[in-house]
């Protein structure tokens, strides 16, 4: 696929999760680096960064494909040489990319840890991220009851439920409204991220900050699987997350919306961090307030702003 194909992809939701779209992203970056025949080092910039403005316009909430993109530039600059730069953006995209992952089964692997044999689970939307936790923990033998939201309006609960009978788990599907109704008996909540900002609070799924509240007021541990590139280094110096709002088509048809009324929806929510009691990431378990340690050792203030 090409990168304005990719691009493309990525807005329209064929492509999606947030590991998923930072991981294509990159590759596609690697791959117009390495199209490239030239042997002028400023005309191969000048396309990676189109090629680059491009990305990042096609998500503007999710911080793993801005960390993803930025990963590839990561050292590189057009007074290196055309070669140089070339094996540059490749090396870093190739390394962003086998790390990415990477990060999933480690993740699983630290994850599973907290979920106890006989454990009703819920997790919500369709986060790799947190189903490696789950499916690590039936890989080790574990018993559950797991329970997915069915995610409206894209219904991404479906995919969950298809990757979770894929491994052998027989998971039930519930309403979103239902997930309070249902908290009564769960023993813990598994989500992934879009982002997690330097406060600790989490932008995920429309939907998640409910769950955290329910949760929160039953008691029941609130988990967030997450790679350290979903943490948000541009909320370190003040930058309010983008929340996403998508074309009311996906939600209802246009005819059947009367005249004078309005459709909204946003694709994000932010959970606040005193609801999360612990996020799950490739360097460990952390609680959110070490989010701002995460970023600053992971990632690097280097990654704060933008390069022209």
């Amino acid at each position: 696929m090409s990168l304005e194909g990719t691009a493309v992809s990525i807005k329209s939701m064929e492509i999606r999760g947030a590991a998923e779209i930072a991981r294509r992203a990159a590759d596609a970056l690697r791959q117009e680096a390495l199209e490239y025949q030239g042997h002028d080092a400023k005309e191969l910039w000048a396309r990676m960064q189109r090629g680059k403005g491009m990305l990042l316009a096609s998500r503007p909430t999710a911080v793993s494909l801005w960390n993803g993109v930025q990963a590839v530039f990561k050292g590189a600059s057009p007074e290196m040489g055309s070669d140089v730069l070339r094996r540059t953006l490749v090396s870093n995209a190739d390394t962003f990319i086998k790390r990415a992952n990477e990060a999933v089964d480690i993740i699983g692997r630290m994850g599973s840890k907290r979920i106890r044999d006989g454990d009703w689970v819920l997790t919500h939307c369709n986060s790799k991220a947190a189903l490696s936790v789950i499916i690590q923990a039936h890989k080790e033998g574990k018993k559950m009851e797991v329970f997915a939201t069915e995610s409206r309006p894209w219904r991404q609960g479906l995919l969950t439920l298809r990757d979770l009978a894929f491994v052998g788990i027989e998971p039930t599907l519930i309403v979103d409204s239902a997930a309070r109704w249902l908290m009564k008996d769960v023993d813990v909540v598994v989500v992934g991220a879009d982002t997690i900002c330097s406060n600790g609070a989490l932008i995920n799924k429309i939907g998640t900050s409910q769950i955290a509240l329910a949760a929160h007021e039953a008691r029941v541990p609130f988990l967030v699987a997450a790679e350290t590139f979903k943490f948000s280094p541009k909320t370190m110096y003040g930058e309010l997350v983008e929340i996403e709002e998508r074309d009311s088509s996906e939600v209802v048809r246009p005819d059947e919306v009367p005249a004078g009324a309005k459709i909204l929806n946003p694709v994000f929510d932010a959970t606040p961090p005193e609801y999360i009691d612990a996020i799950i990431t490739e360097v460990g378990l952390v609680p959110p307030s070490a989010a701002y340690e995460i970023i600053v050792k992971e990632l690097g203030h280097e990654f704060i702003f933008e390069r022209n």
